[in-house]
């Protein structure tokens, strides 16, 4: 397996690099990642900050904060969400990474389905991987 992963928004204007695997692979069902993804799910997996380098576009990344602790950012060209993290607690040092974005295939042993007490009405969840309300 590789030791770095590439990825890139729809436009290829922000491309970034990660040099560890994801972690905490994660299908989130909230209302935000709903809204911010305009699909029934937002895939994330999570890394050091410091394994996240912008390699491309910096000056093209736009930011949202969303809740008083949640940060996303996006393409300013093509609106592709690329990031969210936290600024406070226990997981400011992570970023959340989504994967729709990786251009570098990878596996991930542990999956989870996240906040699926709001998933949308008209998606069924059909794999086995775990819940969480």
């Amino acid at each position: 397996m590789t030791d770095t992963f590439q990825g890139c928004c729809l436009c290829g204007a922000v491309k970034y690099q990660l040099s560890s695997l994801p972690k905490a692979l994660s299908h989130c069902h909230c209302r935000q990642c709903r809204k911010s993804h305009g699909a029934a799910f937002a895939s994330y997996g999570s890394v050091l900050r410091s394994d996240l380098r912008i390699v491309q576009g910096a000056g093209n990344l736009q930011s949202y904060r969303s809740s008083e602790t949640v940060l996303r950012q996006f393409c300013g060209q093509c609106g592709s969400s690329l990031f969210w993290s936290r600024d406070q607690g226990e997981y400011a040092d992570w970023i959340s990474i989504a994967l729709g974005t990786l251009d570098t295939p990878f596996t991930a042993d542990k999956q989870k389905h996240i906040q699926v007490a709001f998933k949308a009405s008209w998606y069924e969840i059909q794999d086995n991987w775990p819940q969480e309300p």
